[in-house]
């Protein structure tokens, strides 16, 4: 089967409806959340430590073990902690925008919290259900579809809802949101329960045998060094983007003009940047792609920090506006390129008997900068200006490439497990 036939089977239109699901929850927190609290006049360090709320992502291996262990009676082992989370997922959201940020800021991050704990749940299940889903060839290009719909659900709360926002209540806003979560549930009710591998037999083997099994696999060294390089190699971007939509209104751009400029240039070129990741990847394997990968994603950064130079904008034309969407969009074809051979080097990692804890611990690792590091970016701006938190950002996407040498060498590429 050809490079390009292999983007149109059953397995990887799935992999759209589980990259949509899993996105729009957590792009809602990203990016509709930050701008729903900075147009209500929440200053820019009680939205940086809104990153906190997100913890969920960092700490899901903790209940991972118990989605491996138990089946729901609904649906079977997969599915129906799929189903159960999506619905979560629609009702928290719904009632999201019924609170105002004026008055009930910590019953907000109290619901945000709990949208978190569910997205985090979905991805836990979503994940291990790809992996099941996919044979190892199918690895890169099914993971660059994931992460693609992942980035066309951002669309969603990134830019329609803020487009809303502009002539509805926030209260409508969220409702019509937490729509978006259907089709990931229409999903779950159509596709089948994949059977790789049998679960655990007790609660223990679903918590210890995961860690064991990884361990005894790759040998301590090697593993340390693995999950350092999941912590790094996405820390600089992700810092770069944690205040992105803020970042877009002081330099003095509306919600509608960012909706409609800024999310939709981060977008395509994300996409197509994700496509093509997801084909080279075949052509050029995984470790190559994550050194290739990388190196545009760190470059990319700089454009942030040219951006930032030009400062704020008294009026906007459409020099500003194209100046926006080509660094947003250089920024968003690295990510989409690099996030492809990164969650397909994580995927590649897990045992399928123990693939919904493996890959929660991984993907929790890779969720700790953004969770930790980016609840102090508000203090950072606001002591160092957009343009030196930027080139701070790229400075500390470096150590991740370095621990390539060790974890993926350009010239040994990795047996498949």
């Amino acid at each position: 089967m050809s490079v390009f036939a292999q983007l149109f089977t059953r397995r990887m239109l799935i992999c759209v409806f589980t990259g949509f699901s899993s996105g729009l929850p957590l792009y809602l927190l990203f990016n509709l959340l930050p701008a729903w609290l900075r147009s209500e006049h929440v200053d820019l360090k009680t939205i940086g430590l809104f990153a906190l709320i997100q913890f969920p992502y960092t700490w899901k291996f903790l209940w991972s073990p118990l989605l491996d262990r138990y089946v729901l009676p609904l649906l079977g082992r997969r599915r129906g902690w799929m189903l159960l989370t999506q619905i979560g997922l629609l009702a928290v959201i719904a009632s999201m925008g019924g609170f105002s940020p004026q008055s009930d800021l910590h019953t907000i991050a109290y619901i945000a919290t709990l949208l978190a704990f569910l997205s985090a749940t979905q991805d836990i299940v979503l994940d291990a259900y790809r992996r099941e889903l996919l044979s190892d060839a199918e690895l890169g290009l099914g993971n660059a579809v994931h992460v693609n719909a992942y980035r066309i659900a951002g669309l969603v709360p990134g830019s329609l809802s803020l487009i809303l926002a502009d002539f509805l209540p926030w209260s409508s806003v969220f409702i019509i949101t937490a729509l978006f979560m259907l089709p990931g549930m229409a999903m779950t009710l159509l596709v089948n329960e994949p059977h790789r591998a049998a679960p655990p037999k007790t609660l223990r083997e679903a918590v210890v045998e995961p860690f064991h099994e990884f361990i005894t696999r790759r040998g301590w060294n090697n593993a340390l060094l693995i999950l350092a390089f999941l912590f790094f190699y996405k820390l600089g971007d992700s810092m770069c983007t944690a205040l992105a939509t803020p970042f877009y209104l002081d330099m003095g751009f509306s919600k509608t003009q960012i909706g409609l400029i800024a999310k939709n240039a981060g977008l395509w070129p994300a996409v197509i940047g994700g496509l093509l990741g997801g084909l080279w990847m075949v052509k050029i394997g995984i470790n190559r792609a994550l050194w290739l990968f990388g190196v545009v994603q760190v470059v990319s950064i700089f454009g942030f920090a040219w951006l930032a130079t030009v400062g704020h904008h008294a009026e906007i034309t459409g020099v500003e506006l194209t100046q926006l969407a080509l660094v947003i969009g250089i920024e968003a074809f690295g990510v989409g390129v690099g996030t492809a051979a990164f969650v397909a080097f994580m995927a590649r990692a897990t045992h399928p008997a123990y693939t919904a804890t493996q890959f929660a611990l991984f993907t929790s690792l890779a969720a700790m900068p953004r969770t930790f590091v980016n609840a102090a970016t508000g203090w950072l701006v606001e002591a160092m200006g957009w343009k030196g938190f930027f080139l701070l950002c790229a400075a500390l996407a470096l150590p991740g490439m370095l621990l390539l040498f060790k974890v993926a060498p350009w010239n040994e590429p990795v047996k498949l497990e």
